[in-house]
């Protein structure tokens, strides 16, 4: 059937309902038409999303901005990932590629072409081009061989103490104002710059690694006539990329076709989306009938011109132009990055974008220079010193030039060539207090920092309670520069799929006629599992098909099973091996089920496990082993799960011709839809409410017979319905319920998806340190919200605020903000509250442009649109979301007042709209106990921690375990990436590595709060004992004439930070605690400390800083004062006396400090004190030496000074005066300090974990999460089946299930025989005899270096668009038995 050119026509294309889309100028073969025809449309189409206010809604003139669903007619379909429920708007494929040169649509791609790529050019800098198309290589370390040094210096002296440390080096240059030797400054600085070099560099190294081994991964490319195999790295845009089974895609390509009927694709995009429900795409019906072999790919010379790279994930707009025909693409035609190829034996691809134009690293962000804050504070720190410096620098020289005109007027004999002078003194003697206060800012403290980073890294990686045995991993620092980071994490952003899961559904229990059947024979839900070796051997041992995998085992209801004498019983089950989507394979004599969601996998599973075994299906017909009996039942319609109706039905023909519906589904939606309701109701009901208190996942299992005249008449309406042109999705609907009515209930099963260990108890006792946990995933809303009950995120007591109420209140909010005239505040209502959101709703929240609020748009438009297509339960629930109320309303005046009261103080800051629209939806969201957003993309997640850490100025963590948490991982302050199947791109992208999420408890409560404790103790103690030592230069200014001369000794003032004082500092930052390990873990409120700053800030800062003066105020006048007064011989007023009495004072006052504030003693406490007084004695015996004295007097003047000072009673009187009169002064302080606070110890507990009474009207019903698996399910493949698009012809469908005939195909005949002459159904594919069927083609190897070459067969003898595959083993050796794969005639 052929369109004329640039003919519009209304077609639904096979999958989600999608749409009235434009068709180009070309050619549909009758094929594609078919598919296009016979695909029923999901009602999906007809429900608009929440309106949006109006500064949010969507522009559809916007650039950059992808069209979403609001009501308008003809709109596409969305990709398969995005899920039946963000329907896009319209999108004109002939407007959209109306204009050739459109900005927007100027990629061009042509197969097997290289040289036509390299010719197009793109500006790089000025006068300088680059190739437009990039290669397949990534980069995403930082730096290279050329670009470390510079790069690393430049990024270390943005830190203004290293810059400030290279000043005074250049001073000291000087010798005129030179206090000591250049090089004693230049030493250190080195030092400290080769060890973060060498960290830095370290990092940079894994990435390297990381890029390495990603880039040299294996693929084939088509190179000329023959496939060889090539790296990744060596992938252009143009090539014909080869794939096979579990291989990673390695660049986003377009499906050409595949050995799978209809040339689909089956794909796992866990590593993009989190989801690991098997999903499909499918070649071109051109492409898939015309590139049947080697030769005709080797010659392809199609052209694709589509959209440039861009970093929407589930989004694609394309058209394919070849031997002068265009042909339509979308997502469902091309295989992104990352994805992993999975049920296909072989597929090919047409390499589209390359490198880090491919979608998914388009969304992986870039590495970012993450600095905590104390970092950035003592930056500012750094800043305020060298100005206190400069200023006392600058009074000091003041007091010089009044000293130098004084000293002339008494002594007027000097020559008047001294005042010539005066200036350039003036400006060395300014430049000599700068080098002589620059000690204030000790190197030292900056070198010691990183050695306690350093070694509280090695204390996580040593940790044994946070090794996980199972997969041989301890965790792992991979940054050394965070540690305090982790005791002030206000906000931790987790993956959902791999991260609070494990990402396993297991049949937990499942409730037949009322009774529950629990694991092991337990029917109290509430009991737990005995655990005894007896019943640690498979109890399925008695079926040959059985996997072993199955932990459910109840004895009652397995004996039940077996006598196979309860109706009830065996309904259940077959239902449960026949509704359903699942494909299956074989391997390995094995069965392998292949489900579009893990859900239904678990359930055929417990089917095949309780004897109930799902072999094969066929277009029309699906195969069981019941009880070891073959049964084949002829499917007549099968109904699948969408977002509307939430349930599935297949409608069958047994053996005995009888005709059956089974229907799964929501409780909801299958309660309706009972024949009555009776005590067996009531009591499913209740084991429903059961299951929903232990938050499994539950479904309802209904049947019923129907009348072969009742079917005949319905059947006519579902064909008449099934090749509507227009408004099928509702005709089917229609027809589908009729037909789901009058059921008899079955029973109910409950699904757990398993968590990870402790992970409810880690989410609680986060929240009690009042850390929030957002759960930003790329899976649906109802699994999300499931797993938010399931980990105690979320509780039955909250309100949970959905999108429509979102839009409500922001809108609300909006109104207050500016129709404000008075400043009134209203009370907050006391309730607990989650957000639950989309991708797609953020989207078109936060990244809209700015609309004006006086246009014609109603922020609360229609809501009910689409409601014939809702449930009555959600309808009610819609319009009580509508219903706010007077207390409602004064929440959201208060928002929008204190909002604006706050903006109003600084009327200088004039925000935009798009800030204030963020502001008000984060405001919103921070007072949320949880939030949950679902369907996300990568760009998303980082989007959000992005406006967190802008609006809240808070210290956020992300943790992962995929490619798509690498940007959120990159973006947010802390991130941490989890080892698990998902690969380990988000481990090479963390700063931290965990094995679980329960280890974050003590990583963050315990190491985290240990480690920021032991900084800020550090940098206090540090700065005060430098004030308290270095400040008495200043005071020795007004005694020596301001002359810049120093108080100490050179080498006291070179050595004391370095050597005289630092192990007792050094324990402090590496080894000091508060209260224990275990303390910490059950006192988790101790950790909102880190949160609020307390330990470092200001405030500290400065009583260091007044600590620090007033000890080098006693030490100075004290030490003064007793040398001016004292009579006889030895005369100690001298000033080297002085010298060494007030060095030792201050060394032996910042010592016993160190002694009083230390918690935690241990052997290596008194080890640090005793060697730094050791070292100070050693160490002043020898500079103050004869020997060095008569190498260089200049460099070591104080000969014999302690030696002659110290052995005189007077001198360690006056010492022992200063330091009890520091103690004292110290001890009264901290009382005092304690006396007028709080204790540290009584911490409030946050405002998250008091319990108060919900807002009723914003409840949402229970009923939600009983039936979430059927609220999240997705559209299956019954669309696929019924066609029989993804199932081979009976001669290759049934060849992956053929061992499995060997065990019973001495009942074929009879079985064969009883079908047709009972049942009579009409023409069935039916599966062959092993004597008739050739037997399975051999996996082929990966490994294979040899090109690939076949020559193409005749027309004629072609059966499939794919016969071209080679020839297994069995078939070379045994020709004859595929000449016995054929039907009669008349079985045909």
């Amino acid at each position: 059937m052929t369109l004329a050119p640039k003919a519009r026509t209304d077609l639904t294309v096979a999958g989600e309902g999608k749409v009235e889309g434009v068709v180009g100028a070309g050619e549909l073969s009758d094929t594609a038409l078919g598919l296009s025809l016979g695909e029923p449309r999901s009602p999906a189409s007809a429900l608009a999303p929440p309106p949006l206010p109006p500064w949010a809604r969507f522009d559809p003139l916007a650039p950059g901005q992808q069209p979403h669903h609001l009501g308008c007619s003809g709109h596409l379909r969305p990709g398969r990932a995005c899920g039946s429920s963000t329907c896009m708007a319209s999108v004109d494929k002939e407007a959209a590629f109306k204009e050739d040169d459109s900005s927007e649509f100027t990629w061009e791609v042509k197969a097997n072409d290289r040289y036509y790529h390299l010719q197009f050019k793109e500006q790089a800098f000025p006068r300088c081009q680059r190739s437009k198309y990039k290669t397949n290589v990534i980069r995403t370390a930082k730096y290279n061989l050329f670009t470390f040094l510079p790069l690393n210096l430049c990024e270390q002296f943005h830190r203004m103490s290293n810059l400030y440390f290279l000043i005074i080096i250049i001073l000291q240059g000087i010798p005129e104002i030179s206090t000591l030797p250049w090089f004693t400054l230049f030493a250190p600085l080195v030092c400290l710059l080769v060890i973060r070099a060498a960290r830095d560099l370290v990092d940079d190294i894994g990435r390297h690694r990381s890029d390495t081994a990603i880039n040299n991964r294996p693929c084939q490319i088509l190179v000329g006539r023959s496939f060889f195999w090539r790296k990744w790295k060596d992938l252009c845009v143009g090539d014909v990329v080869c794939l096979h089974k579990d291989n990673i895609v390695p660049a986003d390509m377009l499906l050409l076709a595949s050995t799978e009927p209809s040339s689909l694709c089956y794909v796992e995009t866990a590593d993009i989306d989190g989801e690991t429900n098997l999903k499909f795409r499918q070649a071109l019906a051109i492409t898939h009938h015309e590139l049947n072999n080697i030769k005709k790919m080797a010659t392809f010379q199609g052209k694709v011109v589509c959209e440039k790279p861009n970093s929407r994930m589930h989004t694609f707009v394309g058209r394919l132009e070849w031997k002068g025909r265009k042909y339509p693409l979308d997502t469902e035609n091309i295989l992104l990055r990352g994805c992993k190829i999975r049920n296909t034996q072989t597929c090919y691809g047409l390499v589209i974008y390359a490198g880090f134009d491919t979608k998914i690293m388009m969304n992986s962000g870039k590495v970012h220079l993450k600095r905590t804050k104390l970092d950035k504070l003592m930056n500012k720190l750094v800043m305020l010193i060298f100005l206190f410096m400069v200023l006392v620098s600058l009074a000091l020289t003041m007091g010089f030039k009044y000293k130098v005109k004084d000293f002339k007027s008494h002594h007027y004999y000097l020559p008047d060539s001294y005042g010539s002078t005066k200036t350039v003194e003036s400006v060395f003697n300014f430049l000599g207090f700068l080098i002589l206060l620059s000690v204030m800012v000790p190197m030292a403290m900056f070198i010691l920092s990183e050695f306690i980073y350093l070694g509280n890294s090695v204390f996580i990686n040593w940790d044994a309670k946070m090794y996980y045995e199972p997969l041989d991993m301890p965790a792992k620092a991979r940054s050394t520069s965070l540690n305090d980071h982790l005791g002030q994490v206000e906000y931790i952003f987790s993956d959902k799929t791999g991260t609070l899961t494990q990402n396993v559904m297991t049949f937990k229990k499942c409730c037949i006629k009322g009774r529950i059947y629990g694991p092991w024979g337990l029917q109290d839900p509430h009991q737990s599992r005995p655990s005894t070796p007896a019943l640690q051997e498979d109890p399925y041992l008695w079926n040959e098909y059985s996997d072993g995998k199955l932990l459910f085992h109840n004895q009652e209801l397995q004996d039940t099973v077996r006598a196979n004498q309860d109706p009830m019983v065996r309904e259940f089950w077959r239902l449960l091996a026949l509704c359903h989507t699942v494909m299956v394979q074989e391997q390995d004599n094995q069965l392998l089920y292949q489900a579009a969601s893990p859900d239904e996998e678990a359930l055929v599973s417990a089917a095949r496990n309780f004897g109930y075994v799902f072999l094969s299906r066929t277009q029309d017909t699906i195969t069981l082993m019941e009880l070891g009996q073959v049964r084949v039942y002829q499917v007549l319609a099968m109904m699948d799960f969408n977002s509307i109706r939430k349930r599935m039905s297949v409608l069958v023909r047994n053996p005995e011709g009888t005709i059956l519906l089974y229907t799964k589904g929501a409780d909801t939606v299958i309660f309706e839809r009972l024949s009555e309701r009776g005590e067996l109701e009531a009591a499913t009901e209740e084991a429903l409410a059961a299951f929903a208190e232990q938050t499994l996942r539950t479904l309802c299992l209904a049947y019923k017979e129907v009348d072969p005249d009742v079917y005949e008449a319905w059947n006519q309406r579902h064909q008449e319905a099934s090749v509507l042109l227009q408004n099928r999705a509702q005709a089917l609907h229609q027809v589908y319920e009729e037909m789901e009515q009058h059921l008899q209930l079955l029973g109910a099963t409950a699904i757990e998806d398993r968590l990870q260990d402790d992970v409810p108890d880690t989410i609680k006792c986060l929240k009690q340190g009042n850390i929030k946990v957002w759960v930003l995933t790329g899976d649906k809303q109802e699994t999300a919200v499931n797993i938010g009950f399931a980990c105690q995120l979320l509780s039955g007591d909250m309100v949970i605020l959905e999108e429509q109420d979102i839009v409500h209140m922001l809108d609300n909010c909006w109104d207050s903000n500016n129709n404000l005239q008075s400043g009134k505040s209203w009370a907050l209502p006391h309730s607990k509250m989650a957000m639950v959101i989309s991708g797609d709703f953020l989207d078109r929240l936060i990244i809209q442009p700015d609309l004006d609020k006086n246009q014609d748009m109603s922020f609360t438009g229609d809501l009910d649109h689409g409601d014939i297509w809702k449930e009555a339960g959600q309808r009610q629930s819609a319009r009580q979301t509508q219903r706010l109320s007077g207390m409602w309303r004064s929440f959201l005046e208060w928002l929008g007042n204190t909002w604006v009261l706050r903006r109003c103080h600084k009327p200088q800051l004039q925000e935009s709209p798009e800030v204030r629209r963020e502001r008000a939806f984060v405001d919103l969201a921070v007072r949320c106990q949880a939030v949950i957003c679902c369907r996300v993309t990568p760009k998303q997640k980082a989007l959000i921690v992005k406006l967190v850490k802008r609006h809240r100025h808070v210290v956020t963590l992300a943790i992962g375990d995929g490619a798509n948490d690498v940007n959120m991982i990159k973006t947010a302050d802390v991130g941490v990436g989890l080892a698990g199947p998902e690969g380990m791109q988000a481990v090479q992208s963390s700063d931290y590595v965990l094995a679980q999420f329960s280890f974050l408890r003590r990583l963050l409560l315990v190491h985290g709060r240990w480690s920021y404790l032991r900084v800020c103790k550090f940098l206090r103690y540090f700065l005060y004992k430098t004030l308290a030592s270095m400040m008495a230069q200043i005071w020795f200014a007004f005694y020596n004439g301001f002359t810049a001369q120093p108080v100490y000794e050179g080498w006291f003032l070179a050595l004391f930070n370095l050597l005289y004082s630092t192990l007792p500092v050094l324990y402090i930052g590496l080894f000091e605690q508060d209260v224990s390990a275990e303390k910490s873990l059950q006192m988790p409120q101790l950790y909102m400390a880190g949160q609020k700053d307390e330990l470092f800030n200001y405030g500290v800062f400065f009583q260091a800083l007044f600590h620090g003066t007033i000890t080098s105020l006693v030490n100075f006048f004290m030490t003064l004062l007793a040398c001016n007064n004292i009579g006889g011989a030895p005369n100690l007023s001298d000033y080297q006396s002085f010298a060494v009495i007030l060095a030792l004072s201050s060394l032996l006052s910042i010592t016993l400090q160190v002694i009083l504030i230390i918690k935690y003693w241990t052997i290596l406490t008194v080890l640090a004190i005793f060697l730094s007084l050791f070292a100070y004695a050693v160490v002043t015996y020898t500079t103050q030496s004869l020997w060095l004295y008569r190498i260089s007097p200049h460099t070591y003047p104080f000969l014999y000074a302690d030696y002659n000072v110290l052995p005189q009673p007077f001198a360690l009187l006056v010492v022992l005066l200063n330091v009890t009169t520091n103690t004292m002064f110290f001890l009264a302080f901290q009382f005092i300090y304690e006396a007028v606070t709080k204790p540290y110890a009584k911490v409030e507990i946050p405002s998250e974990e008091i319990l108060v009474e919900p807002i009723s009207y914003l409840q949402r019903e229970g009923r939600g999460r009983r039936s979430s698996y059927a609220f999240s399910h997705h559209e299956g493949y019954a669309n696929l089946i019924t066609q029989g698009t993804s199932l081979r012809k009976s001669q290759d469908t049934n060849k992956d299930g053929l061992s499995f005939w060997k065990f019973w195909k001495f009942s074929w005949p009879y079985m064969w025989e009883r079908k047709f002459q009972e049942t009579e159904p009409g023409p069935t594919e039916v599966p062959m005899s092993l004597a008739e069927t050739p037997p399975p083609p051999t996996e082929e190897s990966d490994l294979a270096e040899q090109p690939m070459e076949v020559d193409p067969l005749p027309l004629e003898s072609q059966s499939s668009s794919m016969e071209w595959l080679p020839v297994t083993l069995e078939d070379q050796f045994h020709p004859a038995l595929a000449e016995q794969t054929s039907f009669p005639p008349e079985k045909q």
